[in-house]
C-alpha cells in the first residue's frame, strides 16, 4: 500500500493564514485563492449553504424528470466520451455510474500531497454548490463530511489532460462509495476502512452522480488555487532580496521614482515599484549623495517592470483561476428555471491554462534578474567589494562556488517555464481532440516555486553579507529582513560550507517568515532626494 505524500520534494509549502477550528459556509460568498488555501492547509470545516441545497434540490428535480422521460442527455442516459452515441437501457441508468468511477480510475505515479487532495475536494464541492451539475442532495453532503472527517483519498499524480480531471477525480469520488484507497489519520488504508473509523458509510450514487463528481478541473483549478496563492508569497520573497541587494550593492533609487512610472504605466510596475519603495522606507539610498552610479545593471535598474510583469501575470492567473472557483464548468449542464439539461464546453480551462503559463514566464524573468543581481554583488568591478565577498582575500573562496548553485538553479527554472500548452492529443477515439493541459501547467509552476526559494535565499545571504562588509543605515523593513537572515545565517569569514544554511533560509522564504510588512508608504520619501 502506498503511503500519501504530503509534500512535493524537500521545499515546505508557504503556509496560509494559521489553522483556525470554526467553519466556512459553501455556496453564499464568492470563494477565493486565499479560501482553497486556508482550507487545504488548515483545520477549518465547511458546510452548504441553506441557498446551495435549494440550487441543488431543484436542479436534482429537473435530473429525475430527464430520466423518467427517458431523454437523450449525455452521461445521464447515453455513455461517456466516444459512447455518447450509445443509449443506456433504463435499468443501467443507476449503475452506469458507478461503472464510470471505476472505469476513469487509471491515474498512476506517486501520491498527490495532502494538501492538493483536500484542494480539489473543496474546488469541486464549490463547483457543484455554486450550481449547474445536478448531483444529488446526499451525494455532495457526503464529500463534505469526507473532507470535514479529514479522509483523504490517495489520488496518483499522473492522468489529467485538462479537458476535466477524470481520472485523479475518479479515485477521489471513489472514496466516497468505500472504494480505492485513502489516507486517515496519518495511514493509508483501504477507502472502506476508512470511512467505518470516522464513522461514515459508503453512499449510493444515483443518475448523474458519477458524473457530477468526476467531469470538472477540480483537481487543477484546486492545486492551482494553492500554486497561486504560494506564488503570491515568493513574489513577495523576491521584493524582499531585491531590496536588500540594491542596499548592499548602493543601488540607485531613481528607478522607483513615482514620476518614472507615470511616464510609461505599464502593467503592474507602479504597484512593483510601490512594494519595494515601501520595503527602503527610511533608506539612505534615497539621498543624492549615497547611490554610488549614476545608472545601475538592468538586474538592479528594471526590477519595478520585471516584478510588476510578475504581479500583473499574477492578478490575472488569480482572476480566471477563481472564476472557475466560482462558476460551472459541468457538462452537461442543468438550468432549474428552463427544467433543461444542456451540452456546453465550459470544462475548457484554455484561457486559465494561458494565463498561468504567462505566470511562468513572468517569474522566470523575476528569477534570472536575482541571479544576475547576486552575481554583480560578487563582481568587484560592479559592487566595489572583495572579490566572492570574503573578508580574507584570495587565498578563500567565499561565495564563488555558489554561483555554480544559481546557475543550476536558473536553468531549471527556465527549461521549467517552457510553454506545454501546445502539446496536444487527441483521445476518445477522436472524439475529444483539445486539451488545456492545465495539470502540467500547474504541475511545472509548482516544480518552479519549490526551486525560487533558493534562489532567493542565496540573494539574501549575498546581500546580507555584502551590508557586512560595507554596512548602511538601514530602514526598518529592510534591518528586520537583514535580522532575519542574519538570525539563520552567520556572516561568511572563513570558508564553510554554505548548503545547509542556504537551505535553512530557503525553508522559511517556503514557510512565509521572511516576507516583512512593510512601513506605512506616507513615510516613503516621494523622490530620491528627499
Amino acid at each position: 500500500m502506498r503511503k500519501p505524500s504530503t509534500m512535493r520534494g524537500r521545499m515546505p509549502r508557504r503556509k496560509s493564514s494559521p489553522p483556525t477550528e470554526g467553519v466556512e459556509i459553501v455556496g453564499d460568498g464568492r470563494v477565493t485563492v486565499a479560501t482553497v488555501a486556508h482550507i487545504a492547509r488548515g483545520e477549518t470545516k465547511i458546510e452548504l449553504s441553506a441557498a446551495a441545497r435549494r440550487r441543488v434540490r431543484a436542479e436534482r428535480a429537473v435530473v429525475d424528470r430527464a430520466v423518467a422521460a427517458g431523454e437523450p442527455v449525455y452521461g445521464l442516459t447515453t455513455g461517456l466520451g466516444a459512447a455518447v452515441d450509445t443509449r443506456l437501457p433504463p435499468e443501467d441508468v443507476t449503475e452506469f455510474q458507478t461503472r464510470a468511477l471505476r472505469a476513469r480510475s487509471v491515474a498512476v505515479g506517486p501520491p498527490l500531497p495532502r494538501d492538493s487532495v483536500r484542494a480539489a475536494a473543496f474546488a469541486r464541492i464549490a463547483g457543484m454548490a455554486a450550481g449547474g451539475s445536478g448531483v444529488s442532495l446526499p451525494v455532495l453532503e457526503s464529500l463534505v463530511a469526507l473532507l470535514n472527517a479529514r479522509i483523504h483519498p490517495i489520488i496518483p499524480c499522473i492522468g489529467s489532460i485538462g479537458a476535466a480531471d477524470l481520472a485523479p477525480l475518479a479515485h477521489l469520488a471513489s472514496a466516497l462509495i468505500g472504494e480505492g484507497e485513502a489516507e486517515f489519520h496519518g495511514r493509508a488504508m483501504p477507502a472502506g476502512e476508512a470511512l467505518r473509523a470516522a464513522g461514515l458509510r459508503p453512499v449510493a450514487l444515483g443518475p448523474k452522480d458519477g458524473l457530477a463528481l468526476i467531469n470538472s478541473n477540480a483537481l487543477s483549478v484546486g492545486s492551482g488555487a494553492l500554486v497561486l496563492h504560494d506564488a503570491g508569497g515568493i513574489l513577495r520573497a523576491l521584493d524582499v532580496a531585491a531590496a536588500l541587494a540594491l542596499e548592499g550593492f548602493r543601488g540607485n533609487l531613481s528607478p522607483l521614482d513615482p514620476r518614472a512610472q507615470r511616464a510609461r504605466p505599464a502593467p503592474g510596475q507602479a504597484a512593483a515599484a510601490e512594494r519595494l519603495s515601501d520595503l527602503l522606507v527610511r533608506s539612505e539610498l534615497w539621498k543624492p549623495t549615497t547611490p554610488r552610479r549614476v545608472q545601475d545593471p538592468l538586474s538592479f535598474r528594471c526590477i519595478a517592470p520585471v516584478h510588476g510583469a510578475a504581479l500583473d501575470a499574477l492578478d490575472l492567473a488569480t482572476e480566471a483561476i477563481e472564476t472557475e472557483l466560482n462558476g460551472s464548468g459541468d457538462n452537461p449542464l442543468v438550468l432549474p428555471e428552463e427544467g433543461r439539461i444542456i451540452s456546453t464546453g465550459n470544462f475548457d480551462v484554455t484561457a486559465l491554462a494561458l494565463r498561468v503559463e504567462h505566470l511562468s514566464l513572468a517569474l522566470a524573468q523575476a528569477a534570472a534578474l536575482s541571479g544576475e543581481r547576486s552575481l554583480k554583488l560578487l563582481a568587484p568591478r560592479f559592487s566595489d567589494l572583495p572579490r566572492f565577498l570574503t573578508p580574507r582575500g584570495g587565498t578563500r573562496t567565499g561565495f564563488a562556488a555558489v554561483q555554480k548553485t544559481i546557475a543550476a538553479l536558473e536553468v531549471e527554472i527556465h527549461h521549467l517555464s517552457l510553454p506545454v500548452s501546445l502539446g496536444l492529443r487527441g483521445v476518445a477515439d477522436g472524439v475529444e481532440d483539445h486539451a488545456s493541459l492545465l495539470p502540467q501547467i500547474v504541475a511545472k509552476l509548482r516544480a518552479m516555486l519549490d526551486r525560487l526559494p533558493y534562489l532567493v535565499a542565496i540573494e539574501l545571504v549575498i546581500a546580507a553579507q555584502a551590508l557586512d562588509l560595507r554596512p548602511a543605515r538601514l530602514g526598518p523593513p529592510m534591518r528586520q529582513a537583514y535580522g532575519a537572515v542574519r538570525a539563520l545565517v552567520p556572516a561568511l569569514d572563513e570558508d564553510r560550507a554554505l548548503g545547509p544554511e542556504i537551505e535553512r533560509v530557503a525553508a522559511e522564504i517556503a514557510a512565509g517568515t521572511l516576507t516583512p510588512e512593510p512601513d506605512s508608504p506616507r513615510r516613503r520619501p516621494r523622490s530620491r532626494g528627499q
